[in-house]
């Protein structure tokens, strides 16, 4: 298609994220919209070659790189958004600082997967409070209950059905009203941060259904995987920014 360029970009290799950074830069391009949107989810333990767990390192560490690597070019455009992809599930889990990558607490692949996600918000409210001055905004987005985009290859039918993510013969079971989105209905609220002039002005938040969420007040430890799902909002931790100045120095 004219006008797309295509890159390779492996998130758990420094080395490619440094390379695909310096290839950019060398353009002298500016960057107006930086879209962090690859990720695994439910993974089995795994560590990358630095031994940090795998949602850990692809889902941010990769993306923390990349975007920072990428800003020189995003103060270069007067006026960029990041919009990294998070997701309701960073119930699961916030950020911990003193065992980040499960060295000494057991694994569990969805508390791996919530941190992460947590780490997401929380890297856009710190992003944003950096550069907001150089024209850089940031946004955190949860953009649906999505089956067709091959992240749940790690999660079993029997696991998608019970969720009620897809019907008995294995089809998605698509119901907005229910967070059960397509992905162009899923792809609709990163585009909204990408691009709104509701939100000129504004940066370091979380965001939900073309909008910008509220905070929930509930208690995850105390809430059933249905509870989870059916809870909107932004949990407290992951907008807290002494959290998030601590994480990108943890990052960093």
């Amino acid at each position: 298609m004219k006008g797309i360029e295509l890159e390779s970009l492996e998130l758990g290799d420094p080395a490619s994220i440094h390379a695909l950074a310096e290839r950019f830069l060398a353009s002298d391009r500016p960057l107006h919209i930086l879209v962090d949107g690859a990720g695994i989810m439910a993974a089995p333990l795994q560590r990358d070659a630095r031994g940090y767990e795998s949602h850990f390192s692809t889902n941010h560490l990769g993306h923390f790189q990349l975007t920072v690597r990428l800003l020189p070019a995003l103060r270069r455009a007067s006026g960029a958004r990041v919009v990294t992809v998070s997701s309701w599930a960073h119930r699961f889990s916030p950020v911990h600082f003193e065992d980040p990558n499960f060295d000494r607490r057991p694994y569990d692949r969805w508390a791996g997967y919530g941190q992460s996600k947590t780490a997401n918000i929380l890297f856009a409210v710190e992003l944003d409070r950096r550069y907001a001055n150089d024209g850089v905004r940031a946004f955190a987005v949860h953009p649906g209950g999505i089956v067709a985009t091959g992240l749940t290859r790690y999660i079993s039918q029997e696991e998608l059905r019970d969720s009620g993510a897809i019907d008995e013969r294995g089809a998605p079971i698509l119901d907005p009203a229910k967070d059960l989105k397509t992905p162009e209905q899923g792809a609709a609220t990163m585009v909204w941060c990408a691009t709104s002039r509701d939100l000129d002005g504004k940066g370091g938040v979380y965001c939900e259904n073309s909008d910008i969420a509220t905070i929930s007040s509930k208690d995850p430890s105390r809430m059933t995987i249905n509870d989870l799902k059916d809870d909107r909002g932004v949990m407290p931790y992951a907008i807290d920014p002494d959290s998030a100045h601590r994480l990108w120095g943890l990052s960093e």
